[in-house]
C-alpha cells in the first residue's frame, strides 16, 4: 500500500513540475489560468452586429420588395414555402389578430414589435444554412418583401437605414415595456 502512495504522489508531483516547466517556456502568460488572449478591438467589432429597435447598427444599403421577391425565392422559399406561409419551418406570414384566440399565429406581421428587429434576424441568422451570408442590399430586400407579404409597406416602398426604423409594427403596443432603470427603452 505505501509503494502505490509514493509511486501516486511522485507521479502527480512529476506531472506538476513538467506542467509549470512548460508554462515557464511559453512568452507570455495573459490570464489568471493560462488560457486565451484579450479579443481585439477588431475582432469584437466583427461579433458586434446587432440592430437596436431604434435602427442603430443598420448599415448601408437598400432594398425592394420586388427584389426581395426573387432572393426570398431563391434562399428562403425551401423552409418558408413561396409565400412565407406553408413551411415546413416557421410561418411568416399572415396570422394577424390570432394572438388571443385559441390558436394564436405568431409571424412577422402579428406578432414582431418592430421592423428592425426582422433585419437583425435575417441578418444573424438566415438562411439556415448559410447564416450571415446574405449583403445588407439583399436583406434589406428580404425583409421589404416580407414586411410587404405581412400587409405593413407598400410595395413601392425602398427600405434602408433611415425607412426601416420608422415602419409600425402592427403588434408595436403588444409588449409590455421593461420596467427596470438600468434597461435602455426603445
Amino acid at each position: 500500500m505505501r509503494n502505490i502512495l509514493t509511486t501516486g504522489l511522485t507521479v502527480i508531483l512529476g506531472a506538476g513540475i513538467l506542467w509549470a516547466g512548460g508554462q515557464a517556456d511559453r512568452p507570455e502568460r495573459t490570464h489568471g489560468y493560462g488560457l486565451g488572449r484579450p479579443a481585439t478591438d477588431q475582432e469584437i467589432q466583427a461579433w458586434n452586429i446587432d440592430v437596436a429597435p431604434t435602427g442603430e447598427g443598420l448599415p448601408a444599403g437598400q432594398g425592394t420588395v420586388k427584389q426581395g421577391a426573387a432572393i426570398f425565392a431563391a434562399r428562403c422559399a425551401t423552409c418558408h414555402g413561396p409565400t412565407g406561409q406553408e413551411g415546413p419551418m416557421d410561418r411568416l406570414v399572415g396570422g394577424v389578430g390570432t394572438l388571443a384566440s385559441q390558436h394564436p399565429i405568431k409571424t412577422i406581421g402579428s406578432y414582431w414589435p418592430y421592423a428592425t428587429t426582422l433585419y437583425d434576424y435575417v441578418h444573424r441568422a438566415m438562411p439556415f444554412p448559410a447564416p450571415q451570408s446574405l449583403s445588407p442590399d439583399e436583406i434589406y430586400s428580404v425583409v421589404a418583401w416580407l414586411l410587404y407579404q405581412n400587409g405593413i409597406i407598400a410595395e413601392e416602398t425602398v427600405l434602408d437605414a433611415h425607412s426601416l426604423p420608422g415602419i409600425s409594427m402592427p403588434n408595436s403596443r403588444g409588449f409590455i415595456p421593461d420596467p427596470r432603470p438600468d434597461i435602455p427603452k426603445p
